[in-house]
């Protein structure tokens, strides 16, 4: 019978996490009794954050498309904490562009594709190709299992909108990555699992006027509301403890499934 899993003495790192879900991450497994590498750009407010979890998280500022400053964080994680158990890549960005406009005659500009690509897609692979060879490294439990790798797409993977080409094709690449990625680390005990949120409550969302988000909440089947980052974090820890869940795509959505 497998040993029962806990996240108290887990060393994570958070991508994204100054803010919406990996900030909420942070919090929840720093306050089950994990440490943390907050791992965000320079100029977020990743110190402010890492202050205030206290001692058992440290700020690592990093962009995720660079494999230098992202193997300082997998290095940060193994200088401060002597290992690392669980990687959650929330770190991404979105625009919202016609593939072509026809009442302004404009094209999408390649360069605004290739940059939603390259941050989402490709820095979320930059992430977990480096801290995965620190985590193959843990001494292995009664399982085998030495860690687990969380990835963040989204619902616009499945059900993209208008406007979301390049950000349905960065989430949709993502889910199609989890499972060759949770093959190709299976014999060395670390698991990968994607998380496909629905309409959360983030700085993405908070800018829009609140009658657009009870709009957008009022489309989820049930709960009829915008998720809750706490949920999406609680969801992670879910993940964490327990071993048997690999190669998956959950989605966090309320049972929504976005019309065009």
């Amino acid at each position: 019978m497998a040993a029962i899993r806990s996240v108290k003495g887990m060393v994570a790192l958070v991508t994204g996490g100054a803010s919406g879900l990996g900030r909420a991450t942070a919090e929840r497994l720093v306050a089950q009794g994990s440490r943390v590498v907050l791992l965000d750009l320079p100029v977020s407010s990743g110190p402010q954050v890492a202050k205030e979890l206290g001692e058992r998280c440290v700020f690592a500022p990093a962009n995720v498309t660079s494999p230098e400053e992202v193997g300082a964080a997998v290095d940060l994680a193994q200088k401060e904490f002597g290992r690392l158990d669980l990687v959650v890549n929330c770190a991404g960005i979105g625009i919202a562009v016609k593939t072509y406009n026809s009442k302004k005659d404009k094209v999408h500009q390649l360069e605004d594709f290739q940059r939603v690509i390259n941050v989402n897609l490709v820095g979320t692979f930059n992430v977990v190709r480096l801290s995965c060879r620190l985590m193959s490294r843990n001494e292995p439990d009664a399982d085998g299992h030495r860690g687990l790798v969380v990835n963040t797409a989204s619902v616009a993977a499945f059900e993209g909108q208008v406007g979301q080409a390049a950000y349905a094709a960065s989430k949709g690449g993502i889910v199609g990555m989890t499972l060759p990625i949770a093959r190709d680390l299976a014999p060395l005990g670390i698991r990968v699992v994607t998380i496909a949120p629905g309409l959360f409550s983030t700085p993405l969302l908070a800018a829009l006027p609140e009658r657009v988000r009870n709009f957008l909440g009022q489309q989820v089947p049930f709960p009829s509301r915008l998720g809750n980052p706490t949920e999406y974090a609680h969801l992670v820890q879910a993940l964490a403890e327990n071993p048997m869940i690999n190669g998956e795509v959950v989605r966090l959505d309320g049972a929504l499934r976005m019309q065009p």
